[in-house]
């Protein structure tokens, strides 16, 4: 049926795009869902609200049925983290010049370009690398995209990948590597951290995270590194930024390209959103050539002394090859960059130690806390950033006896396993809380 408003409805507009891509129906694309997961019916959508107020009034009753972190104690993390988010985060990143300028464009819209050039400059320093680029859409991506990137670089298509990782974001990982990447999983070693790992000619990158999915900070990566590099792959690391004030940054240690997620940079939890993804290397161009996301730069202009500021390396984008491009880029999580920019620049490189040092001993305090209220914590001798996993007979019990005292507790990652997250908004007394209420539920 043709609708006035969607573009390419009318049925010849879209017998002419099935003709050029060789496609019998629209159905074809999603011939690889299975069955089961498709609705062969119409939605069950209510009749219209035709009067403003009665859309009002509905809205905010949906809204009601929301409670968010900072209204209740939450220790949920897992990829989406309850840190302090700053006024001016919030006061800078709604500016219209920012909030409404999709994507980065129109492109004679230099204060933005700036702001992401002063957000990719700060990361490049947090990192200890050259080059960054402009957030992709969240850090999953980002992983997936760093080892692509080590598979065009190295021309192998095998990746070694550590089993320390969140299960959505293997998922995702496979979803996006598959077809032509094989994915290798390394074990977890009983410290909680990457166990051994064997890699021969065929591999092109190993990618490791730290702090991992049980929050343990990884301590092997110049040997991971160097075992790489012996073979000709790469080192990618999966690192959180905000971890970075107290904890060697990836290229410290060997790492060819690090990703992540920086929702940890001034950004609130936001029903799964407020994720963008980073991604950085050192100048290297080859490797550089393999970027397939937008890279922003300083360049001198025709006017002696003037600068300006935009993309650089462009001709390696599917802006500029299309059909030939790498990798398909197409809107960036850019207002995410500009925000973790503000967040960067107001806490410098010594509000950035406190934080993590903060989190350090906060995390420490909770692994105690909840170990004397009855607790089993995992990996308990080793360095943990900001989450720890606890064992408990039933994970799901536990988590509605703590919701009954309006407290979240965790995400659990087996019935008995209970990943606990601790930042700097948490105070002694709110894990003093959360450990009564754990050891009266035990």
């Amino acid at each position: 049926m043709t609708h006035p408003y969607i573009p390419n409805a009318e049925p010849g507009a879209r017998a002419s795009m099935l003709a050029a891509i060789g496609a019998e129906s629209v159905g074809e694309f999603y011939a690889d869902i299975p069955p089961d997961l498709r609705l062969d019916r119409p939605l069950d959508l209510p009749a219209p609200l035709v009067a403003e107020h009665d859309l009002v009034r509905h809205m905010r009753g949906l809204l009601d049925r929301t409670t968010d972190t900072t209204r209740a104690l939450s220790f949920l993390g897992h990829g989406c983290y309850p840190h302090h988010v700053p006024a001016v985060c919030d006061e800078v990143n709604s500016r219209s010049e920012f909030l409404t300028a999709y994507a980065g464009e129109p492109y004679e819209d230099h204060g933005r370009f700036q702001a992401l050039f002063e957000y990719v400059s700060m990361m490049g320093e947090l990192l200890e690398m050259d080059v960054v680029n402009v957030p992709t859409y969240d850090g999953f991506q980002a992983a997936g995209t760093a080892l692509r990137m080590a598979c065009r670089y190295t021309g192998r298509s095998k990746v070694l990948v550590t089993s320390a990782i969140a299960a959505d974001k293997l998922s995702k990982l496979r979803d996006f590597l598959a077809p032509d990447i094989e994915i290798v999983l390394a074990p977890v070693a009983g410290n909680g951290e990457i166990g051994e790992v064997a890699l021969d000619a065929g591999y092109a990158a190993v990618y490791l995270e730290t702090p991992n999915v049980y929050g343990v900070v990884e301590t092997r990566g110049r040997e991971l590194a160097d075992l790489a590099h012996a073979h000709g792959a790469l080192l990618v690391v999966g690192a959180d930024p905000i971890s970075l004030g107290v904890l060697a940054p990836p290229a410290a240690y060997g790492a060819d390209i690090a990703c992540g997620d920086i929702q940890s940079l001034g950004i609130h939890q936001n029903h799964g959103g407020g994720q963008a993804g980073y991604i950085a290397t050192q100048d290297h161009e080859p490797l550089v050539a393999e970027f397939p996301s937008r890279l922003f730069g300083i360049a001198p202009t025709k006017v002696p002394g003037e600068y300006g500021f935009g993309d650089v390396f462009y001709d390696r984008t599917s802006f500029a090859l299309r059909e030939e491009g790498k990798e398909w880029v197409g809107t960036a999580a850019a207002l995410w960059g500009i925000t973790a920019g503000v967040y960067l620049a107001l806490m410098g490189p010594r509000g950035m130690r406190e934080v993590g040092e903060t989190i350090l001993a906060r995390t420490r305090y909770a692994m105690d806390a909840l170990k004397a209220a009855g607790a089993t914590v995992l990996h308990e001798d080793a360095i943990h950033f900001r989450e720890f996993a606890v064992r408990v007979p039933s994970a799901g019990a536990l988590l509605d006896a703590l919701r009954a005292r309006d407290i979240y507790g965790g995400v659990p990652l087996d019935d008995r396993t209970l990943l606990v997250c601790v930042t700097e908004r948490h105070s002694i007394s709110d894990i003093d809380r959360l450990a009564t209420a754990v050891r009266e539920a035990l």
